[in-house]
């Protein structure tokens, strides 16, 4: 039985996918909780339009996506935080400073799309944060922990 997935599913395939599976496992469980749908003629070609139609969306995001990422390299960002006298940072710094020290710069930039190497920052001295913008396009940037 072929089935056109809606969802990710981890061991079977992507959103959109067209995968061939059991016909009781496509049957009892995939269609009736929503996860896939049922492989006819016309659903296929209805899939090929829906993606022809998507890979056109997606392109221009991508390209958009391409543009802040070259704007993004050239960024380097300060960080201020209150230290002792050996250099150690009271708490940390995380996604949350970097991603406000970005939209200062005029760059709106989710947290949760920002990843540091290290994980937690609790020294002076300089970091890298990379940036995931798109699927396909990901952008280091770095960012310098200074003492107020």
């Amino acid at each position: 039985m072929e089935v056109i997935l809606k969802q990710d599913i981890q061991s079977l395939g992507h959103k959109n996918d067209i995968v061939t599976v059991k016909n009781g496992y496509g049957r009892n469980y995939l269609i009736p909780k929503g996860l896939a749908t049922l492989a006819t003629p016309s659903a296929k070609k209805m899939h090929a339009e829906n993606l022809k139609q998507r890979a056109h969306k997606e392109e221009k995001i991508k390209n958009e996506a391409l543009e802040i990422a070259k704007k993004l390299e050239k960024v380097t960002i300060s960080i201020g935080a209150k230290t002792s006298s050996t250099g150690k940072i009271f708490g940390s710094v995380n996604t949350i400073q970097i991603a406000e020290a970005l939209k200062e710069k005029g760059y709106e930039i989710e947290r949760k799309n920002i990843s540091i190497a290290d994980d937690l920052v609790k020294e002076v001295g300089k970091y890298t944060a990379t940036i995931k913008l798109h699927k396909e396009v990901k952008v280091d940037i770095e960012f310098e922990i200074i003492a107020e």
